[in-house]
């Protein structure tokens, strides 16, 4: 008999597992906490530099600041303004991460984390330093901060690899991925103006970059340039020697471009036999081969 495991037990297991996804929303919620926990510290002792955390580490809008500062072009992805800007910012990378991780990989998701934020970051700087509109927030510095553009880059990446992807949202129903996607960079081209600029402008930037990301992969440019990894710690461990590479295929016949190419399409056709099956019936419903198969095409990519 079949024993649905509690929500509870479904978070220890995600965490436990370890993955680059879980990674991200701990490193967030471990910058979140340890940040108001300076904050406290600032407030308690009547400190009159009480915004020390922003001025470091989020990323200011005036250029000359950001020249004294470069690494806020990477640290702000990981400060959220308050408990409720975590909240949704971990929920919405959570759900996107999990179906971005079932068809691509979690080395692709850290790369495009990063990137999207570092992209939605440039598009914010570029839009304060260009428009008349911003000249007066560029005076003071106006910081930015938040991790949203990079969880609309991966929400905007699995769109485009998969866009009639069906997600269930409470009172609505099922909806495709595409369309939630596009309901979300809709609210934000029309917030611009509304408050909170720099940060829509940002999340436009992240989706961008999500979509071109997957473009450059659906039409095969390798993107070994923008790959990131999570340092590891050995804790005075001796790393194991690595074992000298050997070629599985030395000894084979070389295969013509023809044979590659024929095996190529039809690899391509299995995938995307596969693809269709999940937008219809869900990722459970792939047999053990096709997961496997799934599994090797994406880190090929």
């Amino acid at each position: 008999m079949y024993v649905q495991n509690s929500p509870l037990d479904e978070i220890k297991s995600f965490f436990k597992h370890r993955s680059i996804l879980s990674q991200l929303i701990l490193i967030n919620i471990a910058v979140f906490i340890f940040a108001n926990f300076i904050n406290l510290i600032l407030w308690l002792f009547q400190s009159a530099d009480n915004e020390f955390i922003t001025r470091w580490f989020a990323l200011p809008s005036n250029l000359n600041a950001l020249l004294l500062k470069p690494w806020t072009l990477f640290t702000y992805m990981f400060l959220q303004e308050n408990f409720f800007h975590l909240l949704f910012n971990m929920i919405m990378l959570y759900f996107s991460g999990r179906i971005f991780s079932e068809y691509l990989s979690h080395r692709k998701l850290l790369s495009v984390y990063i990137w999207g934020g570092i992209i939605g970051g440039l598009l914010y700087l570029f839009a304060y330093n260009t428009f008349p509109v911003f000249a007066d927030s560029v005076r003071v510095s106006v910081p930015m901060l938040g991790s949203s553009a990079s969880v609309l880059a991966i929400l905007f990446a699995i769109a485009t690899y998969v866009p009639n992807y069906n997600v269930p949202l409470i009172f609505i129903g099922r909806v495709k991925l595409k369309h939630l996607a596009i309901v979300f960079i809709v609210i934000d081209i029309l917030s611009i103006q509304r408050g909170n600029a720099g940060g829509h402008i940002a999340h436009i930037g992240g989706a961008l970059w999500g979509f071109i990301y997957v473009w450059l992969i659906k039409n095969n440019h390798r993107m070994n340039w923008g790959k990131f990894k999570f340092p590891k710690f050995t804790f005075g461990k001796k790393p194991r020697p690595r074992k000298a590479y050997q070629n599985p295929n030395y000894n084979k016949r070389p295969v013509t471009d023809d044979e590659y190419n024929k095996r190529k399409k039809q690899q391509q056709k299995e995938v995307d036999a596969i693809l269709d099956k999940i937008s219809k019936s869900g990722y459970s419903s792939l047999s053990k081969k096709e997961k496997e198969l799934l599994f090797k095409s994406s880190n090929k990519k």
